[in-house]
């Protein structure tokens, strides 16, 4: 339809998550945040690699695994050229792999800030009547959509609410339910029959 406005938010956020670990020398649990660089120890043809993670308090360190005692002949030579450099690319990847770090630490704590980057699919029609925006989200930030919604379109989270209940917003795929979850990759939100700013569309 040619009055509808398609737009794409690219969602990154801006800290990774930390874990929440008890530190030797502060005596209590503290956050630890990536330090941007591995460590690595070989023994023989087996390789062990770690993230480096420091108290952001005292600097204490916390080695997050990633390889244990792993073929190095096995290995992608370009990631463990990558380890071996400290790219740092890679280590922000794995910092804010969270569901990864879930499973080395027991509490992590997430935060909601992100960048928002928003770019026109199709040319903006004079009078629009809806706007369908598509979220590409590289990497989960802990931002729930119905906060996100609210501060890129400047709708009240209650207007959000009774918009949903009219049926004037919806959420695809997963409807109502991905309202009080975290921003995911390839949701579509879909707002028809109000007025939409068009900052809502391209930066």
């Amino acid at each position: 339809m040619s009055d509808i406005l398609w737009a794409r938010w690219t969602i990154v956020p801006t800290a990774a998550p930390e874990p929440q670990l008890h530190c030797r020398h502060c005596g209590t649990v503290r956050n630890f945040a990536s330090s941007g660089k591995f460590r690595l120890n070989s023994n023989g043809k087996k390789l062990d690699a770690w993230l480096i993670y420091k108290c952001v308090v005292c600097s204490d360190t916390w080695n997050r695994p990633l390889l244990e005692r792993h073929p190095v002949g096995v290995l992608d030579p370009a990631f463990l050229d990558a380890l071996q450099r400290n790219d740092l690319d890679l280590a922000d990847r794995i910092a804010f792999d969270v569901a990864g770090l879930r499973r080395r630490a027991q509490r992590v704590e997430e935060f909601g800030g992100v960048r928002v980057t928003k770019t026109a699919l199709a040319p903006l029609p004079a009078n629009p009547g809806a706007i369908v925006i598509e979220l590409s989200v590289p990497a989960a930030p802990g931002l729930r959509l119905d906060r996100l919604l609210a501060q890129e379109t400047g709708f009240a989270r209650s207007r959000i609410r009774a918009l949903l209940k009219e049926g004037a917003l919806r959420v695809e795929p997963e409807g109502v339910r991905a309202m009080r979850k975290p921003v995911r990759d390839g949701t579509r939100v879909v707002i028809s029959g109000v007025w939409i700013d068009r900052s809502c569309i391209a930066d």
